[in-house]
């Protein structure tokens, strides 16, 4: 399971020309669902989210987390997230998680983020054309994996 955070001072996803979730002061989370993804990966990948410490505290420094900031969640589905571009020109999205799949485990991660006490957690719709528009606060972007793979070793 993937996620993109990205730290933002507001974020909104409209379909079909109408705002169906928007946060201020929070993340904008794209989420992708792999092959192999189990629920207990949308509870640890939704904790590490909530927890990670990428706001700023009184002295400028990233070392206050979502849940510490009482910030506010964006959750939207991306399955391009699993993609594989290592070959040709064309992405494989063969490793993507179907959507049978995929549904329960994103609903999981949004109902972790909601039972840890991330304040507002609001969403895309699954398997819509969506259109996201953010203001990314720092820039602070990240990628997770979940579980976590090991760094390469030098």
């Amino acid at each position: 399971m993937k996620a993109l955070i990205q730290r933002v001072s507001d974020a909104s996803v409209e379909v079909d020309g109408e705002t169906i979730g928007s946060v201020s002061a929070g993340l904008l989370i794209l989420l992708g669902v792999s092959v192999g993804d189990e629920e207990s990966d949308s509870v640890g990948l939704a904790e590490k989210c909530a927890k990670l410490r990428i706001f700023d505290d009184s002295e400028g420094k990233m070392n206050l987390s979502l849940l510490d900031v009482d910030g506010e969640a964006l959750v939207i589905s991306q399955f391009t997230l699993c993609a594989d571009a290592s070959k040709g020109r064309r992405p494989s999205y063969t490793t993507a998680a179907r959507p049978e799949t995929a549904i329960p485990l994103y609903e999981a991660f949004i109902r972790e983020l909601r039972g840890i006490g991330v304040k507002r957690v609001e969403t895309g719709c699954f398997g819509a054309d969506m259109k996201v528009s953010l203001v990314n606060d720092g820039p602070v972007t990240l990628m997770l994996d979940f579980p976590p793979t090991s760094p390469p070793t030098r």
